[in-house]
């Protein structure tokens, strides 16, 4: 133990008894605290690399699950504009029922308007339908652009952070 512990001393000058011994102490005190900035210095380096690296891989990951979320959204949003379109389609089978049993013909102006009005319904709600869906894929894709743009910043400026130099 004292082995170690000797030259440790000596490396920071407590340990010279002579003139020459405690300059040679001190300048090796003097380089190994040069040493020890300089490791500091890569250390904290390394921590802001691996910072934005960390930051990049987090962003990479929010781009992916925004992606499966757009994915979801888009599945979603064909289902209801199917589901609409099937509601109205037997909202007008019923209508021509009614119309029926009240002995209206249905190639009448009158029953003809009526489906084409109801027609025209369906559309107006399918398009509506696809257009919110739309708009919500175009949100998600801004915001995957945004996700990757602050991940390519993080990784650039944990590259580029000027460090404090010892």
């Amino acid at each position: 133990m004292c082995d170690f512990i000797t030259p440790m001393l000596a490396a920071f000058g407590a340990g010279g008894a002579t003139a020459a011994g405690a300059t040679a102490g001190a300048a090796t005190a003097a380089t190994t605290g040069a040493s020890l900035a300089q490791i500091g210095t890569l250390l904290s380096i390394g921590g802001s690399l691996y910072q934005g690296y960390a930051a990049n891989k987090a962003a990479k990951q929010n781009v992916a699950l925004i992606e499966q979320q757009k994915e979801t959204e888009k599945q979603l949003n064909a289902v209801k504009d199917q589901r609409e379109r099937l509601r109205f389609a037997s909202s007008i089978s019923k209508q021509a029922a009614e119309l029926a049993g009240r002995g209206v013909q249905l190639d009448s102006p009158t029953a003809v308007l009526l489906g084409q009005s109801a027609a025209q319904e369906m559309s107006f709600q399918s398009q509506a339908i696809r257009s919110t869906g739309q708009a919500t894929q175009m949100e998600l894709t801004g915001e995957q652009r945004s996700l990757e743009a602050r991940g390519r910043m993080a990784l650039l400026r944990g590259g580029s952070q000027p460090q404090a130099l010892g």
